[in-house]
C-alpha cells in the first residue's frame, strides 16, 4: 500500500546549512517530521555543493511522519548575480544597468539550468536567461 501524503512543503535552504531554526524547523516540525533527521540528511545530500548556495527543496511529508525531499539547482537569479559579481539587481531595471555578464557565462548557466527551464535548445535557454538578466538590470555583453 502506498504511503499517504500529509503535506508537501517548498523551501529554499542554503547548501549544507540546514538547521532547526526558522524557516526549516517550524515548517518541518509543524508537520510532525523529525527536524534533526531532515537537517542531517539535507546537509549530507548537499555536502558536495558550495556551502550557502540557495537550493530549492520540495519536502514531501507522509502521514506516518516519514519524509522524502527533492533538490533542484539554485535559481537563475542566483547564478546571474554570481556571474555578474553583484549582491542584488538594479533598483531601476530597464533604465539602469547595475552590472554586466558575458555570453560565455550565460551559456554556462544555460547548460546547468536547461532541464529546469524546459528549453529545447541551448540558444532558447540563453535567450530566456538574457531576458531574466535584463529584468534584473544586468547587461549582456559579447
Amino acid at each position: 500500500m502506498a504511503k499517504v501524503v500529509f503535506r508537501q512543503v517548498k523551501l529554499q535552504i542554503g547548501a549544507g546549512s540546514a538547521n532547526p531554526s526558522p524557516p526549516v524547523g517550524p515548517v518541518i516540525g509543524q508537520a510532525g517530521a523529525n527536524i534533526m533527521d531532515f537537517c542531517r540528511q539535507f546537509n549530507a545530500a548537499t555536502e558536495h555543493m558550495k556551502k550557502g548556495d540557495p537550493i530549492p527543496t520540495t519536502v514531501t511529508i507522509y502521514k506516518d511522519k516519514s519524509f522524502v525531499f527533492k533538490l533542484s539547482n539554485p535559481p537563475v537569479s542566483f547564478f546571474l548575480k554570481e556571474g555578474a559579481g553583484i549582491k542584488s539587481g538594479s533598483s531601476l531595471p530597464g533604465k539602469e544597468i547595475s552590472a554586466t555578464i558575458s555570453r560565455e557565462k550565460i551559456r554556462g548557466i544555460a547548460e546547468i539550468k536547461m532541464q529546469d527551464m524546459g528549453a529545447f535548445s541551448i540558444e532558447q535557454a540563453m535567450s530566456m536567461l538574457e531576458g531574466s538578466a535584463s529584468s534584473m538590470g544586468i547587461g549582456v555583453v559579447d
